[in-house]
């Protein structure tokens, strides 16, 4: 193997929300009571000072705050976390800082002191703007709301703003979804986040699935909506990702593209690349806001993450090699510009050699395309992503 070390970036969860709502299946907990700010802030500086090791001299490309609900968190926290990465780890200079919100009225107060503290990038969770569609996805905003949230983001000085927005919504027709879209467009945020709801275990909507569109139906939706955003001047970079400007999503490509990243907070995960001893880890902290906070002051949850000691406990995966064509391909096939062979092999430390004769027999098919250089999924091979990624897994490695 011949691993380079890849760009770094570090992602803050949040594990708090309002209200769970019925579709999500992220490590959300709903907070009764004052969330425990002081103390969850200091556990983050402790956590990240564990992992200080594992940026191996890199700078921070991107910082990402994810939950749950960030925006439930003071502006001066927020602040507070920044400072403690910048001390401990170090910022690049064009550092994007995304923090997701909420558009409720609570939230929309705190985005010029967010903007103070440091966070370059909104990241508002939309999701419908239709009254009764929020009311079914139970969210606890409104229309109103959600369109006066970009306007107050606009106001606090953020002119990098994304909107999340679902399509295939309980009962959602082609006009309908149409229309949401439309509606977010006329906002001009830089970039949109537009993807399909599905149903996932350990989510209320799995125990009580709504009635949700055929598949002619989101098949249509899918269509008419891209064809949407590209008359608006949105370009398509990866499978639900749309942005102007070239205003991609840095943090995400970094995912897409196997970068690494720090993970801290509650249940968060990192992927750490070891260039000197040629491997690559999976590790993730405790899920439990209670024990996460609890070893903070314990120092009792010790596992080993390939000789780094994590005392936030969770655990870690080393990344056979016989995994990471997998691992690679579901990350970068999402993406519109596709792959590159020296980028996989600088990647995963693997010659392409290794999953060329499954690229010509896609090539075949037409599921993918591309010369020596550059391999990418085509438009059938988007609808079909799972066939593809299948070509990938360790049994025909």
């Amino acid at each position: 193997m011949s691993l380079q070390l890849p760009p770094l970036a570090l992602y803050v969860h949040v594990p708090w929300c309002i209200r769970k709502c019925p579709y999500c299946d992220f490590n959300s907990h709903q907070a009764n009571n004052d969330i425990p700010e002081v103390d969850y802030v200091a556990a983050l500086r402790f956590d990240l000072q564990q992992d200080q090791s594992l940026a191996q001299g890199r700078k921070l490309a991107s910082i990402f705050f994810g939950g749950g609900t960030p925006s439930m968190l003071s502006a001066q926290a927020i602040g507070q976390i920044l400072t403690d990465a910048e001390n401990i780890i170090g910022f690049e200079l064009d550092i994007e800082i995304t923090l997701e919100a909420n558009p409720g009225t609570f939230e929309q107060e705190k985005f010029s002191g967010f903007r103070a503290a440091g966070v370059n990038r909104l990241s508002i969770g939309i999701q419908s703007f239709n009254d009764q569609q929020l009311k079914l996805l139970g969210r606890v905003h409104g229309r109103d709301e959600a369109l006066r949230a970009v306007g107050v983001a606009r106001n606090a000085g953020f002119d990098n703003i994304n909107l999340d927005l679902m399509h295939g919504l309980p009962e959602q027709s082609v006009d309908a979804a149409k229309a949401d879209l439309q509606q977010a467009i006329e906002l001009a945020p830089e970039h949109l986040s537009w993807y399909q709801l599905t149903i996932e275990q350990n989510t209320a909507f799995y125990s009580a699935p709504p009635i949700l569109p055929e598949e002619e139906i989101l098949a249509d939706i899918q269509d008419a909506g891209v064809d949407l955003l590209a008359a608006a001047g949105y370009e398509q970079y990866e499978i639900s990702a749309y942005a102007r400007d070239k205003k991609f999503a840095r943090h995400n490509l970094n995912y897409w593209e196997f970068g690494d990243y720090l993970g801290i907070g509650a249940g968060a995960h990192g992927k750490i690349t070891f260039p000197a001893e040629d491997k690559i880890l999976r590790l993730w902290k405790t899920r439990l806001p209670k024990h996460y906070l609890e070893a903070t002051d314990s120092q009792k949850i010790s596992t080993s993450l390939g000789g780094h000691q994590n005392v936030f406990g969770g655990g870690s995966d080393l990344l056979l090699p016989a995994a990471l064509p997998l691992e690679f391909m579901m990350n970068a096939l999402r993406l519109n510009q596709g792959v590159t062979k020296d980028y996989f092999s600088q990647r995963t430390g693997l010659p392409f050699a290794v999953i060329e004769p499954r690229w010509r027999e896609l090539i075949a098919r037409g599921l993918v395309a591309g010369d020596q250089s550059r391999w990418v999924t085509t438009s059938l091979g988007h609808r079909f992503l799972n066939q593809v990624l299948s070509s990938f897994t360790e049994k025909n490695n």
